[in-house]
């Protein structure tokens, strides 16, 4: 049976984009902002404010990684409007500029020749317009192919592969037939399972691009000589699961992007994608850094299949976890989202666990807290590709 509807109700932006959120939220350049972007949060209540440790003295393409980020950010279709504030104007204009660009509310304050309490002032002022005009929105019904979203998988163990990651492969097949924009990344994951995902690849050129950000990745580990990866992958938590090498995890993690779909792709880290289908976005696997970029890339909703139990969540995007190892249900139930342990028991078909997640996917996006929004869990970290000048 499939449980696949052709609406959902979301928030029409400017820019024609749906979102699953209303959120307004305060957004520093750089870390030295942080502190008045979170006491206009607090002087404002329902805006959110996203404190990071980065901004300032990069150079190059992790310059541009940064701006990216936090210009897609603010851009995210889950976002309704956004205060900017940042120490020098130069830069604040820069993302305040690029964010307007999509017709969304946004005004940017520089600290520089201001100080703390005149931009906090000004800054709250601001704040309180966008979210009480925020707070009139309405959401309106949007079509199935409107909707954005992505996966990542996390502290992944046996019943991962064999179940919480291929229900999130079904409802994608299904999503992918449907029209969606989908993305998938990890690409240290994939590590030893990249010829499968290049089999998959649309065409030349999109397999060309994809083993080019991959060899990218491996060019990285041989300059710094850690090939065997043994440090980080597969995770202690991996290992404790039963998963004993990358290329165990890399086959379980490509379980995520189904048996129908077509690799269509290949995007650089927070790059958006410029039409529906699946997509592969160059990512670390660290769980933050990767939904972090998903966001930054505008997606909406966000799959999380989980085996040993991971808490991730993040400030715009909601995360769905998906578990199929019934101990983890059972130790962190407030975590999970979706119960898929039925998959070992025998108890539920793949079709039928790939459906209960799409369902949970549509009450989502019509307004359902995830468990790591009812949580509190707003993990949001920038991926730095440098050290600072």
């Amino acid at each position: 049976m499939h449980i696949m509807k052709n609406t959902f109700w979301g928030y029409r932006r400017e820019n024609g984009r749906v979102g699953v959120r209303n959120h307004v939220i305060v957004l520093p350049v750089d870390d030295l902002s942080n502190a008045a972007c979170e006491a206009v949060a607090n002087n404002i209540k329902g805006t959110l404010a996203i404190p990071h440790p980065y901004g300032r003295l990069q150079f190059g393409a992790d310059l541009e990684l940064h701006f990216r980020t936090l210009i897609g950010t603010g851009a995210n279709p889950n976002v309704a409007a956004v205060v900017v504030i940042g120490i020098e104007e130069q830069w604040t204009k820069k993302i305040v500029d690029a964010i307007a660009a999509t017709g969304k509310p946004v005004t940017g304050f520089g600290i520089e020749l201001h100080g703390d309490h005149d931009t906090i002032m000004r800054a709250s002022k601001a704040a309180k317009e966008y979210l009480q005009a925020a707070s009139e929105l309405h959401r309106v019904e949007c079509k199935l192919d409107e909707l954005w979203v992505s996966t990542k998988c996390g502290e992944s163990d046996t019943t991962s592969g064999c179940g919480s990651n291929p229900t999130v492969g079904d409802a994608f097949d299904k999503l992918y037939a449907a029209g969606c924009t989908l993305v998938f990344g990890e690409t240290t994951e994939l590590t030893g399972g990249e010829q499968i995902v290049a089999a998959r690849c649309r065409d030349d050129r999109v397999r060309a691009d994809f083993m080019r950000m991959f060899d990218r990745y491996q060019e990285v580990i041989n300059r710094h000589k850690t090939s065997d990866l043994s440090d980080s992958q597969p995770t202690k938590g991996n290992i404790a699961g039963g998963l004993t090498t990358i290329e165990e995890k890399a086959l379980g993690n490509i379980q995520k992007i189904g048996k129908k779909c077509v690799v269509d792709g290949v995007l650089d880290k927070a790059e958006m994608p410029t039409s529906p289908g699946l997509w592969f976005m160059d990512s670390s696997s660290a769980a933050a850094e990767m939904v972090t970029l998903c966001a930054a890339s505008g997606y909406v909703v966000h799959f999380f299949p989980t085996g040993q139990g991971n808490v991730i969540g993040n400030p715009i995007l909601p995360v769905i976890k998906i578990c199929a190892n019934p101990r983890t249900v059972r130790t962190m139930s407030e975590h999970i989202d979706v119960d898929t342990s039925g998959l070992l028991q025998r108890e539920l078909t793949m079709d039928q666990a790939g459906d209960k997640l799409l369902d949970m996917m549509f009450r989502t996006a019509n307004g359902r807290l995830t468990s790591a929004e009812a949580l509190g869990h707003r993990e949001f970290v920038l991926t730095r590709l440098y050290e600072s000048a």
